[in-house]
């Protein structure tokens, strides 16, 4: 009864840990899909600060971008940009508002074309680490 109790509050924090990026609705969409596999800004540098994301839904591919709270809690500005990227160059690009942790890129009818999704983290004018999801066909 005990280890049942203690796997259950484990469970608990893993699922209600903030920093993990919930998203279950592109904008004025409603449900959607991801698909592929989650990249991580800051990730080659042996940190994760965000994460990046692709889903389908609604006919369209959406891009999004959680920053997470080891780096949002730091207070120093910085800005978000979501886009999707396929051969005929980036679609759906959105850049957030400053500090805004969570961007959906604008919905783009790709689903019939190989599709990928970029985050940028902007934390000064002249400098964004980023991240790619992989190419899904």
């Amino acid at each position: 009864m005990k280890r049942s109790l203690v796997l259950a509050g484990a469970l608990f924090v893993a699922v209600m840990s903030p920093g993990m990026a919930h998203a279950e609705s592109a904008p004025g969409c409603g449900p959607v899909t991801q698909i592929g596999r989650t990249a991580y800004i800051g990730a080659d540098a042996g940190v994760q600060l965000a994460s990046v994301k692709q889903f389908k839904g609604c006919g369209k591919n959406w891009a999004y971008v959680y920053v997470w709270d080891v780096y949002h809690n730091q207070g120093n500005d910085y800005r978000v940009s979501a886009a999707i990227l396929t051969s005929g160059g980036t679609k759906g690009y959105k850049k957030g508002g400053n500090r805004q942790r969570e961007v959906w890129s604008d919905g783009t009818p790709t689903l019939g074309v190989c599709t990928q999704a970029q985050g940028h983290l902007y934390d000064n004018p002249e400098y964004a680490a980023f991240a790619t999801t992989d190419k899904r066909c």
